[in-house]
């Protein structure tokens, strides 16, 4: 039986997957949906931080931004607080892009999530932020030890 773990690593394979076919139609791949999603959450965000968000090194996010930016779709811009930082936005020309993502990402989502009840999307809500909560804190300590090492 597979560990908890690998079915949910397997559950969002899957899920990306199935996105990633629908999505080719309009020139997102992965790396780039994925990251504009991301911005559409957190506009303006500071890059490192959006490739830790993605999950990726910061070298592979430059890539995708570079091609994102040479279509016009993102800018970089310097952080006002940090010279070495900069700041990723979106432009306004991706907001037509942006309707037909979430329009194909949202009927992947209603496919997906297909029978279950609002009762029980909500619990599993509620498990999902749990163990979210339980991870950041196990990170957040990782993090501390490597700090005081």
């Amino acid at each position: 039986m597979k560990t908890l773990g690998m079915a949910l690593s397997n559950l969002v394979r899957q899920w990306r997957l199935i996105n990633d076919e629908r999505l080719k139609p309009l020139g997102l791949t992965q790396s780039r949906w994925i990251t504009l999603t991301h911005l559409k959450q957190e506009d303006g965000i500071l890059q490192h931080q959006l490739a830790r968000r993605v999950g990726v090194e910061s070298s592979s996010l430059v890539r995708t931004l570079d091609g994102l930016e040479q279509l016009g779709l993102v800018e970089r811009r310097p952080c006002a607080n940090d010279r070495r930082g900069k700041t990723v936005h979106l432009t306004p020309a991706v907001q037509p892009l942006l309707s037909q993502m979430d329009a194909v990402l949202d009927h992947t989502r209603q496919q997906v999530l297909d029978g279950l009840s609002e009762a029980e999307l909500a619990e599993l809500e509620r498990m999902v932020c749990h163990i979210g909560a339980n991870l950041q804190k196990i990170s957040e300590q990782l993090g501390d030890k490597e700090g005081s090492s």
